[in-house]
């Protein structure tokens, strides 16, 4: 379904003088932009068409289905931020604006996910982020919206892969584990055979010496 309009407001109704944002329709044709402030218009000639808001717009971009580059499938959402850089382009460019992005930010978030593995997908989050808004700035231009920022909120992995993630990490701190053991023994071996080597030397010396000491004793 649709998503909900948040870039149109209501339309007010032409009393000869009003004081309104953006929009203004002669007889059917788009004739200007109003600015802010007081504007004077022709009345039952003139006709507010379209209020656009040039706030920043934030949109919950609902949660889809998409596969890595190792087919795994995943549940993702996020939120995107927009703001709408051209009302004209807004309003006659596209017929629903949200509706037009949050479904660009949905295929976008689809096809860069496919090219990423699953491991990537959790290491490269910002720059998945930063794709997907380049990728919808290229497109949403004729629209005149621009968007600012897109954040993934949430990423749901199936529960299989979920406990062979879990068995993974646990397998490589048992590694770790192992490895950090074998370096003790090691170091522990090390140790004790160097400690034996210095033994020997300093036995050998003191029997050395003590022979000299015979020797010029004798003498």
């Amino acid at each position: 379904a649709p998503a909900p309009h948040r870039l149109n407001s209501g339309l007010p109704v032409n009393i000869g003088v009003l004081f309104v944002p953006q929009q203004e329709e002669r007889m059917g044709k788009f004739h200007r932009i109003l600015e802010p402030g007081l504007n004077f218009l022709i009345p039952l000639l003139d006709r507010i068409r379209y209020v656009q808001s040039l706030k920043e717009i934030v949109i919950n971009v609902p949660e889809q289905s998409a596969v890595t580059l190792d087919n795994v499938t995943l549940q993702i959402d996020g939120v995107l931020y927009l703001r709408v850089m051209d009302p004209y382009k807004a309003s006659y460019g596209v017929e629903d604006p949200e509706y037009a992005v949050t479904q660009l930010a949905q295929t976008t978030m689809r096809s860069e996910l496919g090219k990423l593995s699953l491991d990537r997908v959790f290491r490269e989050r910002e720059s998945l982020n930063a794709n997907i808004v380049d990728a919808i700035n290229q497109a949403s231009d004729c629209w005149g919206i621009r968007c600012l920022r897109y954040e993934i909120k949430d990423i749901h992995v199936p529960p299989r892969v979920k406990e062979s993630m879990q068995m993974q990490v646990e397998a490589e701190r048992r590694k770790r584990a192992t490895v950090l053991e074998s370096e003790g023994t090691r170091e522990s071996a090390i140790n004790v055979a160097e400690g034996q080597k210095q033994a020997q030397i300093l036995a050998s010396e003191a029997e050395k010496a003590e022979q000299i000491n015979k020797a010029a004793g004798s003498a």
